[in-house]
C-alpha cells in the first residue's frame, strides 16, 4: 500500500474514532466548519518570484552595514562577536516574541575592510559580493554562501549552498532522520490527527533554526520569522522561505554546542523547574472519575513505584469545557489534589484554548465583555469546532488576552487548590475539520501587540503565547512556586515558559525510533525539556515494546506514561512480572539519577547547555554510526536504548575517550563500536571517564568517581526543590596523588548540606579507605562514608 493511501486511511480511521467518541454532531460541525473556512480563506493571486538584483551601494551603520538594492535593502548588524543579524526590507513587522525579555545585545563594531564590503570580528566575517553573501569563521574557514533573495508579494525566499559532506540538524519536531538533508519541511504547527508515524510533516512544534555541521566547521542559522514557511534541503542547496513577515535571520559560528547555547541565550534560557517535575509522571485519556484516578495512584504507591505527578486529561471537565470541573464525576477535586500532595504526588490539569461559545457560560461571557477573542475580518468573534463544540479562542498576541487567561488560572480556583502545573493541548491551534487544514482560517485577525496581522503571521505563535500567558499567570498568582507547564505546540523561545512532548506518535517500533529522532531534534532546536508518551499514544504496544520505550523515557527530561482513551490500560503491573521488574529498574535508576538531572537542569537554566545531546556533540561520531541509535544525557551518561524487536544485545558507538559500562570497573576506549548485552530488563548505559556522578542512594548522597587520565570532576546543584529560596552549588575534583587520589570539595551558596555526609564509590580501582584531617575512614560495602570535607585522600590498591 502506498504511503499517500496509508495516510488517507489513517486520517479516515481517526475521524471515525472521533465520531464514535463524541457523536455525529461533531462530524456535522467539522463539515460545516470546513465549508465556511473555504469561503473565508483569502484567494491571493500568484505572483512570480523576482530577484532583488545586485547591490547598488552601501553605508556604514552602528555595528554593521546597510546595503541598497533596486527596490529593497539589507541591514547586517553584529550584535556581538559571535552573533550577526541580517534583515531584508520591506517586510511585515512582527513583534519579537521569540527573543528573550532582556532583548538583544548592543551592536558590536566589526573591523571594516575594502570599502565596508567585508566586515570581520574575532569569530565571524561577512562579505557583501555581487551575487550573494559569504561568511567565514574566525579561523578563515568558509561557513556559508547564500544567494540574494527573491520576493513574491509578501513572501521571501533564498538559496543557501550546501556542501556534499554537510549535515543539517534542527528545524524543531520532525518525524525524520536527525540529519535533515534530503527532506522538505514546512514551518506550520499542525495536529496530525490521532497518531503519526515516520515521515509525516508538519508536526506540532516547528522552529526555523538549523545547525550546519561540516568537517571544516559549523554554524547555527535562526530565522526569526513565525509566518508559514518551508525548508527544502536538497542535494546541493537549501531553499528557505516564508509567506509573510520580516525576512530576518541570525548566524552564530560553531562549535555547535556553543552556538546552540548562544541561541538559547538569545531566545531565552529555560527556567529551573520544580524538582518533582524530573520524576515519573502518569496520565491517561479516559480516566473518567475521581475513583479511577485514585485507584491508579494507589496502584503505584502500594507497589513502591516512585510516582511524582498525575495528569488529568479532558475527562475532569464538565462537557469538555475548559475552566470547569464535573463535580458529579470528580467531587471535591481540590480535596483529591491536596491528598495527593500530602502523599508526594503532584497534580497537573490539561487546558485547551477553546472557550465553549455558550450563552451563560461565564468564561465565554467574560471574554466577550473583555474583547479578548480572535475575530473574523468582519469583526465577528470567530467560533471553531473543538471538544466542547463551537468555541471562541483567546488572542494571545493581545496583552489583554494573555492577562485575561492568566487571571482565569486563579479565578477558577486551580492554583488555590494546589494544582502544580498545567498541560497545554490543542494549541497549534487545532480544530476539527472534515477536510483541509485543521486550524483557523488565514484571514483571522490578531492584535500582534497593536500592530495587527492575519493568521499566516500568528499561527505558529499561538502555542508559544498561550504558554507565555499561562507562565505569567502562574508566576503572578502562585509566586512561591515554580511554574510547571507542558505544551504540545510552540515556536522559538517556547523554552522560556514550557516543556514539550512529542504528541500522538503511533505505538510501533518505528514510532519508538521516530520518537528518539524527534526528541534529539527538539533538543538541537533549543527546546531542552522534552519527552514522549511511553508506549506511543494511539495503539497497544507489546510488552517488549512497552518496556523498551520505558527504558528510553527514563533517560529523557520529561518522563511520562500516557495513552489514548481507546487503548488498553498501561500501568506497569498489567504487563506481567518480568516487565514490571524492568520498569522498576528504570524508575528506581531515574530516582537515583535525580541529583545529576537536577544539576543538568540548573546548568541549562544558567548556561543554556542541552540535557539531551547527539553523540557528535561529544568529541565526534564514530564512523558509520547512526545518529539516532544512542545519545548523551548531559556530557557524562551515554544511553543506548534498544530500538529493535527481539534484540538482546546492541552495537554501541563510543565517542572519543574512555567509557565505563554502568556499574562495571572496566573501561572501553573510543572512538569505536562495541557490542554490549541488552537483556530485556535493562539497556546499555555508559559513563564518561573523568566524570563524577552525584546519585541518591540509601537515603543519602553518593559520589561515583570515574577516573580518567587527569582524574575526574563533577558538580551538584541543590535547593528546596521549588520556589526562589537559597541554593548550594558544590564542585568536586579528583586528582591523582601518591597512593591514590585527592578528592577536593568546594561549595557555595547558603543552603545547608541536606545529608549527613557523603558516600564515595570509586570505579576502575579498588578503594581501601580514605583519610580526612588525619582520621581514617574504612572501606565498607563497596564504598567509604565521609562527613563533609574540603579535601580527602582516597587510598587505593597498588
Amino acid at each position: 500500500m502506498g504511503a499517500p493511501r496509508k495516510g488517507l486511511l489513517k486520517k479516515l480511521w481517526n475521524a471515525v474514532e472521533t465520531v464514535a467518541l463524541l457523536g455525529p454532531g461533531v462530524l456535522l460541525l467539522a463539515i460545516q466548519y470546513a465549508r465556511k473556512r473555504d469561503r473565508w480563506e483569502p484567494k491571493a493571486p500568484f505572483l512570480p518570484w523576482q530577484g532583488v538584483g545586485k547591490p547598488l551601494g552601501l553605508k556604514a551603520i552602528p555595528g554593521g552595514v546597510r546595503v541598497r538594492f533596486q527596490e529593497v535593502e539589507l541591514e547586517a548588524v553584529f550584535l556581538g562577536e559571535d552573533l550577526l543579524r541580517l534583515t531584508w526590507f520591506p517586510g511585515e513587522a512582527v513583534p519579537p516574541y521569540a527573543l528573550a525579555e532582556a532583548g538583544e545585545a548592543s551592536p558590536f563594531e566589526p573591523e571594516r575592510q575594502e570599502g565596508g564590503r567585508l566586515l570581520r570580528t574575532p569569530h565571524l566575517a561577512l562579505a557583501v559580493e555581487e551575487e550573494g553573501l559569504t561568511f567565514w569563521d574566525g579561523a578563515g574557514r568558509l561557513l556559508r554562501q547564500e544567494a540574494y533573495p527573491e520576493r513574491s508579494g509578501r513572501a521571501w525566499r533564498h538559496r543557501v549552498h550546501l556542501a556534499p559532506e554537510e549535515r543539517v540538524f534542527g528545524l524543531g519536531e520532525r518525524a525524520y532522520a536527525l540529519d535533515r538533508r534530503g527532506g522538505v519541511f514546512r514551518f506550520w504547527n499542525q495536529d496530525p490527527g490521532g497518531s503519526y508515524g515516520p515521515g509525516e510533516d508538519p508536526l506540532y512544534l516547528s522552529v526555523p533554526l538549523w545547525l550546519s555541521q561540516k568537517p571544516e566547521g559549523g554554524y547555527l542559522a535562526f530565522y526569526e520569522n513565525p509566518a508559514d514557511g518551508f525548508a527544502d534541503l536538497g542535494k546541493g542547496e537549501a531553499l528557505v522561505g516564508f509567506l509573510g513577515g520580516t525576512f530576518r535571520y541570525y548566524l552564530i559560528p560553531g562549535p555547535l554546542e556553543e552556538a546552540l547555547a548562544r541561541y538559547v541565550r538569545l531566545t531565552g534560557l529555560p527556567p529551573l523547574p520544580p524538582r518533582w517535575a524530573l520524576g515519573f509522571q502518569y496520565a491517561r485519556w479516559g480516566l473518567r472519575t475521581r475513583k479511577e484516578v485514585e485507584e491508579v495512584v494507589e496502584g503505584f504507591l502500594k507497589r513502591d513505584l516512585p510516582l511524582k505527578a498525575v495528569h488529568l486529561d479532558i475527562d475532569y471537565m464538565r462537557g469538555y469545557r475548559v475552566f470547569t470541573v464535573d463535580e458529579k464525576r470528580f467531587p471535591d477535586l481540590g480535596g483529591m489534589v491536596r491528598t495527593f500532595w500530602e502523599r508526594g504526588v503532584h497534580t497537573v490539569l490539561i487546558l485547551d484554548p477553546g472557550i465553549k461559545g455558550e450563552k451563560g457560560f461565564s468564561p465565554y461571557e467574560e471574554g466577550l465583555r473583555e474583547g479578548v477573542f480572535c475575530r473574523l475580518p468582519s469583526g465577528e468573534v470567530f467560533l471553531g469546532p473543538v471538544w466542547p463544540g463551537l468555541a471562541a479562542f483567546p488572542d494571545f498576541t493581545d496583552p489583554r488576552g494573555r492577562a485575561w487567561w492568566g487571571e482565569r488560572l486563579k479565578g477558577f480556583g486551580f492554583l488555590d487548590m494546589e494544582v502544580s502545573g498545567f498541560w497545554l493541548d490543542m494549541n497549534e491551534p487545532a480544530l476539527f475539520a472534515a477536510w483541509g487544514e485543521p486550524t483557523f482560517p488565514r484571514s483571522i485577525r490578531h492584535a500582534l501587540e497593536g500592530q495587527g496581522g492575519d493568521h499566516t503571521l500568528a499561527h505558529n505563535l499561538y502555542g508559544l503565547l498561550m504558554a507565555r500567558a499561562s507562565f505569567e499567570g502562574f508566576r503572578e498568582h502562585a509566586p512561591l512556586r515554580r511554574p510547571f507547564l507542558l505544551t504540545r505546540a510552540g515556536f522559538a523561545g517556547v523554552q522560556r515558559y514550557a516543556w514539550a512532548w512529542t504528541g500522538d506518535v503511533e505505538s510501533t517500533w518505528e514510532g519508538l525510533r521516530t520518537t528518539l529522532r524527534a526528541l534529539l531534534g527538539l533538543s538541537l532546536s533549543g527546546v531542552y525539556f522534552v519527552g514522549s508518551d511511553i508506549g506511543g499514544f494511539s495503539g497497544n504496544p507489546s510488552p517488549e515494546l512497552y518496556l523498551r520505550w520505558f527504558q528510553l523515557a527514563a533517560f529523557t527530561p520529561f518522563f511520562r506514561l500516557h495513552s489514548a482513551r481507546w487503548t488498553r490500560r498501561r500501568e506497569p503491573w498489567r504487563f506481567g512480572e518480568e516487565v514490571l521488574e524492568g520498569v522498576r529498574w528504570a524508575m528506581e535508576l531515574r530516582e537515583r539519577l535525580l541529583p545529576y538531572l537536577y544539576t543538568l537542569a540548573y546548568r541549562a537554566s544558567r548556561e543554556g547547555l542541552p540535557l539531551l545531546r547527539p553523540l557528535f556533540l561529544q568529541g565526534g561520531q564514530p564512523d558509520g554510526a547512526d545518529l539516532g541509535e544512542a545519545f548523551l544525557l548531559g556530557r557524562d551518561l551515554l544511553v543506548a536504548p534498544v530500538l529493535e524487536e527481539g534484540a538482546r544485545a546492541k552495537e554501541v558507538p563510543l565517542p572519543k575517550g574512555g567509557w565505563y559500562p554502568w556499574e562495571e570497573d572496566g573501561v572501553l576506549e573510543g572512538p569505536a563500536r562495541v557490542r554490549l548485552p541488552a537483556p530485556l530488563k535493562r539497556i546499555p548505559l555508559l559513563v564518561r571517564a573523568g566524570s563524577i556522578l552525584p546519585l541518591l542512594e540509601e537515603g543519602g548522597l553518593a559520589l561515583h568517581l570515574y577516573p580518567g587520565e587527569g582524574g575526574a570532576e563533577g558538580r551538584l546543584y541543590w535547593d528546596e526543590g521549588d520556589g526562589e529560596g537559597p541554593y548550594r552549588l558544590d564542585r568536586f575534583r579528583l586528582l591523582p596523588a601518591e597512593g591514590g587520589y585527592r578528592l577536593l570539595w568546594e561549595g557555595e551558596g547558603e543552603y545547608p548540606w541536606p545529608w549527613e555526609g557523603v558516600s564515595i564509590r570509586l570505579w576502575g580501582r579498588r578503594l581501601w579507605g580514605a583519610r580526612v584531617e588525619g582520621k581514617v575512614y574504612p572501606f565498607q560495602g563497596g564504598r567509604v562514608f565521609l562527613p563533609p570535607f574540603r579535601e580527602a585522600l582516597l587510598e587505593v590498591e597498588g
